[in-house]
């Protein structure tokens, strides 16, 4: 292991570039290419793979493809049934962790890399990596964008196209750019799902 290949995890400035950090993302591209050209009705083949690329998956997971992915979902950390839709797109340069029942709509960016500030330190290439954590029995809406070092609490919903640049809380709505806590999840959710559109928990499978 090199100097650099140690710093992926530990939020210090490294060299991406380094040679033996450059092997193995190769590596996982590689898998990540066999991975989407899959056909979708070959549902065991794909959840064969993903058992290899990924750090971690629970039982009843799926990712729509194509996904994309900087280390291939190398340090990707599933729950069971997690769902991503089409065009999830992982900066997974350090750990992405994502607990059970959570779902991703199309499009969704997590994003666990960053560049600094400073023009001379991202002219010699520099890169620091934080790790991203998302709870239980989230849904973060199209488009979301979720910044290095976020964590997102169990049960919240992330309205589409939002981009969360700081913790949220467990069992909130939260939208917007920068996304902002808009209210806890309550009674009245357990009365509508969408709008005006009544719940018939008789109608519900226990």
């Amino acid at each position: 292991m090199s100097k650099m290949s140690e710093r992926l995890h530990t939020g210090e400035l490294y060299l991406p570039g380094d040679e033996t950090i450059m092997q193995k993302q190769l590596s996982c591209l590689d898998r990540l290419q066999a991975f989407n050209a899959i056909p979708p009705s070959h549902i065991k083949e794909k959840t064969a793979l993903m058992k290899k690329m990924f750090a971690e998956m629970g039982e009843g997971c799926y990712i729509e493809t194509p996904m994309h992915a900087n280390w291939g979902g190398y340090h990707l950390h599933l729950g069971k049934n997690v769902y991503a839709n089409f065009n999830l797109t992982l900066v997974d340069d350090t750990h992405i962790y994502i607990g059970d029942n959570t779902l991703l709509g199309p499009g969704v960016t997590l994003a666990t890399a960053g560049h600094p500030i400073c023009p001379a330190l991202r002219a010699k290439g520099y890169q620091y990596n934080a790790p991203i954590r998302i709870g239980k029995n989230c849904w973060l809406g199209a488009g979301v964008m979720v910044m290095p070092g976020v964590t997102i609490g169990d049960d919240t919903v992330v309205g589409a196209g939002s981009i969360v640049t700081g913790d949220l809380p467990a069992g909130v709505v939260a939208v917007g750019n920068p996304c902002r806590v808009m209210r806890e999840i309550g009674a009245k959710d357990r009365e509508y799902y969408f709008k005006d559109r009544r719940i018939d928990w008789n109608d519900i499978e226990q």
